[in-house]
């Protein structure tokens, strides 16, 4: 029996600044099926979602539901479709119940003047929580709820709309075990009651459990989709790699290894997402951490740079504890945010404002700034990074994202940094710029500097790193010298737990 098409997506085109992201992709989706889309950074599964929740409007193509073509052109239209998307950034307001969460912005109205009918709110909410049989009081606050049932929250927030088309975008990158197994069941009983669920992950033990079939892309492309029941981790890799010459080569590096580490790590651990985890990190080497989202890469890091208080454990700069992010800075640790435009940048300032936040101190004497000193360092980075500006006063929102993660490199590297850390160095960079970057921070291991790279990118991290820590649910499984990665198949495999 061949089940019916809930939703088609043929030969979609998109392109961004002339340059194509999608090109004649695909989508299909069948009623009441778990379909898993997956693809590496920039695999453009992102952005045809994002055309699916009418969050971007294609360039051509068509899309059609049990059917019938449809065209959206706004969040509300794909809404009104039917057509909700999760995603992992939880768009839930903490300080308000959860039936006011899950009606927001269509609450029921009764009287004249129409007012919010709270009762009918409390009433509809229960009944929606009860069919997903999830144990919740509609009026509890969700800041008094765990993640896993922020989680059901928005399902049931998507479900008031009528939802019969769910994009769950990485639903498990926060859940511990026991709200993935929650979660797991709840997908089956949506799935059950002829929900349509597109499911993008990067955990290939859950879609192998959770998911019917799978589709992957590649540098925009679809280039397999099959039932999950007739496929295997290892086709799934070589689909998601493909058979290119690599962007990156790498350069095995010589350095003397220091008597004693400039970061000690011992027995770290924060919540769910950090589990005793241990390592050192010696003057001029460069390590990577490599690991799934929710793997707890982002919270070492940030406790690493004083942002995040440690549960158990401790962290040593030479010897000694960090007690904040002063603390940390003033111990020479740097770090280089995942998201430069929201952590790393002021985006309305310029170039010389955004280089001297990081060095106001040493540009300052009693009270006063030195605006000629500052345009000197500033233009003097410029020229060292080859930062592609008109000059220190341009405005960086009006800059390439290569450029911008260029100046959040150069504020730091004007403080002589012991230690730098690298959230996602390139993300959504070109590649010519990724290269650059690669190279500046093998230069700035060649003086000495210790480097801690976190990156999504495979092929980023085998390409820059001396050696690897494997993260997986918050520990620490393989420490692996670059010399004995030989494929980036053997790091994939790594990351899953295998």
């Amino acid at each position: 029996m061949t089940i019916p098409h809930i939703l088609e997506m043929k030969n979609i085109n998109k392109s961004f600044n002339r340059v194509p992201v999608l090109k004649d992709a695909h989508f299909e989706l069948r009623k009441g099926e778990v379909h898993a889309l997956m693809g590496g950074n920039g695999a453009g599964k992102s952005t045809l979602m994002k055309i699916l929740t009418g969050v971007y409007t294609k360039d051509s193509g068509t899309i059609s539901l049990e059917g019938e073509k449809v065209e959206f052109h706004k969040p509300e239209d794909a809404e009104r479709s039917g057509i909700a998307m999760i995603f992992q950034e939880f768009s839930l307001i903490p300080t308000l119940t959860v039936a006011e969460n899950i009606f927001l912005k269509h609450e029921p109205r009764r009287g004249f003047p129409l007012s919010i009918d709270g009762k009918e709110m409390v009433k509809r909410s229960r009944q929606i929580l009860n069919d997903l049989d999830v144990q919740i009081d509609p009026n509890t606050t969700v800041d008094s709820l765990s993640v896993g049932y922020w989680q059901m929250v928005e399902i049931a927030k998507a479900l008031s709309k009528n939802a019969r088309i769910l994009v769950m975008d990485e639903p498990t990158a926060s859940l511990s075990e026991s709200e993935t197994r929650s979660l797991f069941q709840l997908v089956k009983r949506l799935k059950n009651g002829g929900i349509s669920i597109i499911y993008i992950s990067h955990r290939m033990a859950e879609i192998f459990e959770i998911c019917d079939r799978i589709t992957v892309m590649k540098d925009g492309q679809n280039v397999m989709t099959e039932e999950c029941g007739n496929t295997s981790m290892d086709q799934i890799i070589e689909s998601m790699l493909g058979k290119e010459t690599a962007s990156f080569e790498w350069k095995e590096r010589e350095y003397k290894r220091a008597s004693e580490p400039i970061v000690k790590v011992r027995n770290l651990a924060y919540g769910s997402r950090v589990r005793n985890v241990s390592f050192d990190l010696y003057p001029g080497e460069i390590v990577g951490l490599a690991g799934l989202m929710g793997s707890g890469r982002t919270e070492i890091a940030e406790a690493i740079f004083g942002i995040r208080k440690p549960e158990a454990g401790e962290i040593l700069i030479q010897g000694k504890k960090i007690k904040d992010v002063r603390d940390a800075i003033r111990k020479g640790v740097a770090l280089v945010p995942e998201n430069r435009r929201k952590q790393g940048l002021i985006l309305d300032h310029s170039v010389q404002s955004n280089m001297m936040l990081t060095n106001i101190y040493q540009l300052s004497k009693y009270l006063f700034v030195n605006d000629i000193a500052g345009a000197i360092m500033t233009n003097d980075y410029i020229r060292k990074m080859n930062i592609k500006t008109d000059g220190p006063e341009k405005i960086v929102k009006l800059l390439s994202g290569g450029n911008q993660q260029k100046i959040v490199l150069a504020k730091w590297l004007a403080k002589n940094p012991n230690l730098l850390i690298l959230d996602e160095p390139t993300i959504g960079v070109d590649i010519g710029a990724k290269s650059e970057i690669v190279e500046i921070v093998r230069g700035l291991a060649d003086r000495g500097i210790s480097i801690l790279v976190i990156s999504s990118e495979l092929e980023e991290l085998l390409a820059i790193s001396d050696r690897i820590l494997v993260l997986f649910n918050g520990e620490i499984i393989k420490d692996i010298s670059r010399r004995d990665i030989e494929t980036e198949e053997v790091l994939h495999h790594a990351i899953q737990g295998y």
